[in-house]
C-alpha cells in the first residue's frame, strides 16, 4: 500500500496546530502524557458529528483491550469519520487499553469540534478524521524534538540507525535497539506493509540526521511512522530539547515549556529490550 492513496488516515499539515508539553518522570501513567496534538482549523457544524465520533471512540476502545492497532469507520457517506489507534509494541494489552481510554476526552478539550485531529501521547496515539478532509503523505513530518548538541558520537549513532533500518524491515512494525550507549525505536502504522515501514523509518532517520544533526537525542514524528534516538554515557540522562513545528503549522507552548524529558523514552526503551510482540 502506497502512502498517497487516499485510504490512509493521514492528517494535512496545513490544517494542524501542534503543541508540546514537559513529561513528568514518575509512573506508569507516563505513558498517557501528551507529546504533541494535530487539530484541523475547521470545525463541524453537523449536529450529528459528536455523536459519530463518539461510536467511533467506542469501537476503537473496545479494539485496544486485545490489539495494538485498530482502523474503522462510523457513520455513513458525507457524514463518516474514519479514525486508527496505535500503542507502543512494547506495552502490554491492558496499558494499552488504558492508554486509549485518556485520548476521547483530550480529544474533546483539545479539538472540541474539529472535522480532524490526532492525539500522540508516550504509550499511544489516536487519528480521526471526516471523510472530506484532505489527504496528506505518510511521510509528512509532523513534528520534531531535538535534544542539546553532543561530540565524538555520530558514528555511533549512524551505526545504530542502520541497525534500526535493517530491524524494521524484518517486519514486526516495531524495533528497538542499542549499540554502544545509543539506543533506537522506531514503529509503523500497523497496516503498512513491510516495503512502506522500511521505507517510512528510513525517512524518518533521514529527517532526524538532518533535522537534528549532531543532537545526542532527537524525536521524529512523520503522518505514518516515528522513530526516536538517544545517546547516553556513563549512566547519565540527556538534556531536554526543544519541538519544533513543521511546515505551516503554529507551536503553542503550555506553561512555557518547550521541553519533552526524553529519559521516560529511554526508560520505557529499556524495559523493551529483549522482549518481542507479534502485535504491535
Amino acid at each position: 500500500m502506497g502512502f498517497s492513496k487516499s485510504s490512509s488516515l493521514s492528517l494535512s499539515l496545513l490544517f494542524l496546530t501542534i503543541f508540546t508539553i514537559l513529561i513528568p518522570l514518575s509512573t506508569p501513567a507516563d505513558l498517557y502524557t501528551l507529546i504533541y496534538k494535530g487539530c484541523s482549523k475547521q470545525n463541524s457544524q453537523d449536529y450529528t458529528f459528536q455523536q459519530t465520533l463518539t461510536t467511533l471512540f467506542n469501537s476503537l476502545i473496545s479494539q485496544s483491550s486485545t490489539s495494538h492497532f485498530f482502523k474503522t469507520t462510523a457513520g455513513g457517506g458525507r457524514n463518516s469519520i474514519s479514525g486508527l489507534f496505535q500503542c507502543r509494541g512494547d506495552i502490554s494489552n491492558a496499558d494499552c487499553n488504558n492508554c486509549v481510554k485518556m485520548i476521547p476526552q483530550m480529544a474533546s478539550t483539545l479539538c472540541g469540534q474539529a472535522i480532524a485531529g490526532r492525539i500522540h501521547l508516550t504509550g499511544c496515539y489516536m487519528v480521526y478524521q471526516t471523510s472530506d478532509f484532505p489527504q496528506g503523505s505518510g511521510t509528512d513530518l509532523l513534528y520534531k524534538i531535538c535534544s542539546s548538541k553532543g561530540a565524538n558520537f555520530e558514528n555511533k549513532r549512524d551505526t545504530a540507525f542502520g541497525n534500526l533500518e535493517t530491524g524494521i524491515a524484518g517486519g514486526s512494525g516495531y524495533y528497538a535497539t542499542t549499540y554502544d550507549s545509543v539506543y533506537v525505536t522506531a514503529q509503523c502504522e500497523g497496516d503498512l506493509s513491510v516495503s512502506d515501514c522500511g521505507e517510512c523509518v528510513k525517512e524518518a532517520v533521514q529527517r532526524a540526521e538532518v533535522e537534528c544533526g549532531n543532537s545526542v537525542a532527537g524525536q521524529v514524528y512523520l503522518n505514518r511512522c516515528y522513530m526516536n534516538y538517544g545517546y547516553y554515557t556513563n549512566g547519565g540522562g540527556l538534556s531536554s530539547g526543544s519541538g519544533q513545528q513543521t511546515g505551516k503549522t503554529v507551536a503553542i507552548v503550555v506553561g512555557g515549556a518547550a521541553a519533552l524529558g526524553f529519559a521516560v523514552i529511554f526508560l520505557l526503551f529499556l524495559r523493551s529490550l529483549g522482549r518481542k510482540r507479534d502485535d504491535y
